[in-house]
């Protein structure tokens, strides 16, 4: 039997949630699963993503394949990361050691993208006031001129 995690989808009409879930490649999408791993909601700023991590890598280790969203959602979580650094014959100390390096660079990413969004949205309040000003000015220059 082939199984693949993938995304079930709940939730209301045009507010989805998605179960992270183990399931046959023939059942339906929205139909039977074998297990129940996580919670996705992409609607929340920022997206949520819960993932029960010790049944993920259970899954992956017993052969799941898991479709292309899921595979982007445990890449961020970390564990496709956890997952290769055991197939390697890493350590747990080692493991655990590259895993907060990781998760400390992904931090540092975050921040500086926060960081270039607020000095980009500053630049563009200052630059909107001027442009309104000049338009003002341009306009009464206008109607000085007609008269």
């Amino acid at each position: 039997m082939a199984v693949k995690l993938r995304l079930r989808r709940m939730g209301k009409k045009k507010q989805p949630v998605y179960k992270v879930v183990a399931a046959d490649v023939r059942s339906p999408r929205d139909g039977k699963f074998i297990e129940a791993i996580g919670l996705y909601n992409p609607k929340a700023n920022p997206a949520v993503m819960d993932i029960q991590e010790d049944r993920a890598l259970y899954w992956l280790g017993v052969g799941a394949q898991p479709t292309e969203t899921v595979k982007n959602i445990l890449s961020k979580k970390g564990i496709l990361l956890k997952k290769d650094l055991q197939k390697l014959g890493k350590s747990e100390e080692e493991i655990n050691a590259k895993i907060d390096e990781w998760v400390k660079l992904q931090e540092a990413k975050k921040a500086s993208k926060q960081s270039k969004k607020k000095d980009l949205s500053a630049a563009a309040e200052v630059k909107k006031p001027e442009v309104k000003a000049e338009e003002k000015t341009e306009k009464e220059t206008e109607g000085a001129e007609e008269v």
